[in-house]
């Protein structure tokens, strides 16, 4: 997997745009997603950014990193996304880079390694339990009201 460089910005982008848009169709990136998060990424020592590629060619992302445990003096390995485009898809490439990053993030000894999966994304819940994975919660997102 290679590093994805300051230089890729707009490549990124792009690519997290269509897993933005495979989750939720209405996804529209507001200014502060395109003037933001990939220069937060880029600037949070703890998280590693990697292109996947296969053939030479882009097939997906992975971002990944430590976190801190919200009350503990402990550090959480997270797995942010994992994005295989497409045409990639069914080919056992996301498995294999799934186990690859729980290797990479394991040898920083976090206290756990978690991650989420949005709602209805069977596929995603299927390879993060294919690993070892089990769920333990749900998180609820106050919807937008009008008053």
């Amino acid at each position: 997997m290679d590093t994805v460089s300051a230089m890729q910005r707009e490549a990124f982008l792009d690519m997290a745009q269509r897993l933005f848009r495979g989750l939720n169709p209405a996804f529209v990136p507001h200014d502060d997603w395109k003037q933001s998060y990939f220069e937060k990424i880029l600037v949070n020592a703890r998280l590693s950014l990697r292109w996947i590629v296969v053939d030479e060619k882009r097939a997906g992302f992975v971002l990944f990193g430590l976190e801190e445990h919200r009350f503990l003096p402990r550090l959480n390995g997270m797995i942010y996304e994992l994005y295989i485009e497409p045409e990639f898809r069914r080919k056992g490439i996301a498995q294999t880079v799934a186990r690859q990053t729980i290797r990479e993030l394991q040898s920083m000894s976090p206290s756990k390694i978690q991650l989420e999966v949005m709602e209805g994304n069977r596929a995603a819940a299927a390879l993060w339990e294919s690993l070892g994975f089990r769920k333990v919660s749900e998180r609820y997102v106050l919807a937008e009201t009008k008053e």
